[in-house]
């Protein structure tokens, strides 16, 4: 069993699903107290360094946000780190000088940041292998190892679009670069890896002959739901190797739900802003904010859940609502495929998890 950031210990019932069942893809929402949570249950986070990818908007920002008012040093892995700097700013975080205390840049403070928590703004470009390359050595500039991974990516993009790498934008953005990341940093991660995944995955079908759809029929939504599915089978394997290898470090898999935040702006061209703005509109009155959106992730952090797990929303068809552990699909519990799918991803990105499993 291995401690939990709130005191507690995590325990596993030794299953290999962690402690909780994995459903079908009509699988039940199952009884939880994370239906009273909120994030005080964080405790204080003082002394914890935790990287949030994705950290400048919508589920990254309010995960960010709540660690740092929870006491947390939160490294913002950020593709635009001026936009992360103006996100640090706001936070009220603040950021520690390189002066022998191992972080990098600038003091801010601000009386509404709850326990005083501080950040470092780091560049990554999860669609770029040579910038997820290049992280490692930014982040041992700044700290000499980490307590939490938070891998928060969900990229859409209007179009099918090729990253530098000759990768398909969306599998590239939401899997292979958070793959590589975790297998390049791993050795400096103490305790825990969150990858944030989406029921989205349900509506996937992963073709591993044609995973950039050079072939087959590329749409936003397919490719988007494919990302997650593959996100899912990751965290599975993942999970696997892990206790395989009796690792002291343990990974959660969540989804945030339906969040009213920026993912849908995938243009400013007319029809896809307006198909937007729909989207957002529906969002502020019928979604999660981002806030509550960041409370799955939140709650791997602070509640003593099996490794493993699976956390959702609580609400109907877990679009809204508290966290609570849910059930995946019948495929993303496909340990075979969520084996092939590795080794994929192992060829792409040329990385491999530095654990035996």
């Amino acid at each position: 069993m291995t401690s939990g950031f709130g005191g507690q210990e995590r325990s596993d019932s030794g299953n290999g699903f962690g402690g909780q069942e994995r459903s079908d893809p009509g699988g039940q929402e199952r009884s939880d107290p994370g239906k009273e949570w909120s994030p005080t249950r964080l405790g204080n986070l003082s002394g914890k360094r935790i990287i949030v990818t994705g950290a400048t908007n919508g589920v990254g920002l309010g995960t960010t946000r709540a660690l740092v008012n929870a006491g947390a040093h939160v490294i913002l892995a950020v593709r635009n780190t001026e936009l992360g700097a103006q996100r640090a700013a706001e936070l009220g975080g603040q950021e520690r000088s390189d002066s022998g205390n191992g972080f990098g840049g600038q003091e801010r403070s601000d009386p509404g940041n709850r326990l005083g928590g501080t950040t470092s703004v780091l560049r990554l470009d999860l669609a770029d292998q040579g910038s997820v390359r290049a992280f490692p050595a930014l982040l041992d500039e700044v700290c000499d190892g980490v307590d939490v991974l938070i891998n928060n990516d969900g990229a859409l993009t209007q179009v099918r679009t090729d990253t530098v790498d000759g990768f398909e934008m969306t599998i590239a953005t939401n899997f292979l670069g958070p793959f590589a990341l975790t297998n390049l940093i791993f050795d400096r991660v103490r305790s825990q890896i969150i990858n944030v995944g989406s029921n989205a995955h349900k509506s996937a079908t992963l073709r591993l002959d044609d995973m950039h759809l050079r072939r087959n029929k590329w749409n936003v939504m397919g490719a988007y739901a494919r990302s997650k599915l593959a996100t899912m089978l990751w965290g599975l394997e993942l999970d696997r190797r892990l206790r395989a290898a009796k690792s002291p470090v343990v990974s959660q898999l969540v989804d945030p739900g339906w969040v009213a935040s920026n993912i849908s702006q995938v243009s400013d061209k007319p029809l896809m802003s307006f198909a937007h703005r729909v989207v957002q509109t529906a969002a502020n009155l019928l979604a999660n904010d981002v806030d509550a959106g960041a409370g799955p992730t939140l709650y791997c952090v602070s509640e003593p859940i099996p490794p493993g797990s699976y956390v959702g929303c609580s609400g109907v068809r877990g679009l809204r609502g508290g966290p609570v552990l849910i059930g995946r699909s019948a495929v993303a519990c496909d340990y075979d495929l969520a084996a092939r799918l590795w080794e994929f991803a192992e060829r792409e990105t040329g990385t491999t998890l530095p654990v035996l499993g």
